[in-house]
C-alpha cells in the first residue's frame, strides 16, 4: 500500500471516502487503512496471544482474561469458533 493516487490502491473508494469525511490527507488514509487491515488479519491465536499479554500488564488474573477473552472473540471480523478457557490456555501455553 505504497502508492495512495489512482486507481493502484486496492481500496480506493475507502481512500476517497476518507479525505472527503475527515482531515486526513490520501497518504495517512492509505496508513489508517493498512493499520485497521494488519490489526484484523491477525490470526485468533495470534489475537488471543496478544491480547493476553495486554491485559496480564494490566493485572488481570487469567480467570478473568480468559473470560473476557472468549467475549470479545466472536467481535473479530471473521468470528472465531468459540474456544473454552482450557482452549485458550493452550494457546498462550502451548
Amino acid at each position: 500500500m505504497s502508492s495512495s493516487t489512482g486507481s493502484s490502491h486496492p481500496h480506493e473508494d475507502l481512500l476517497a471516502h476518507l479525505t472527503r469525511t475527515s482531515p486526513l490527507g490520501p497518504r495517512e488514509a492509505a496508513r489508517v487503512v493498512a493499520e485497521v487491515l494488519a490489526y484484523f488479519s491477525e490470526t485468533t491465536e495470534e489475537y488471543v496471544r496478544r491480547r493476553h499479554g495486554e491485559l496480564q500488564a494490566r493485572g488481570l488474573t487469567n480467570e478473568k482474561i480468559f473470560a473476557r477473552l472468549a467475549e470479545e472473540l466472536p467481535a473479530r471480523r471473521v468470528a472465531a469458533l468459540e474456544l473454552s478457557a482450557r482452549q485458550l490456555r493452550r494457546i498462550v501455553y502451548g
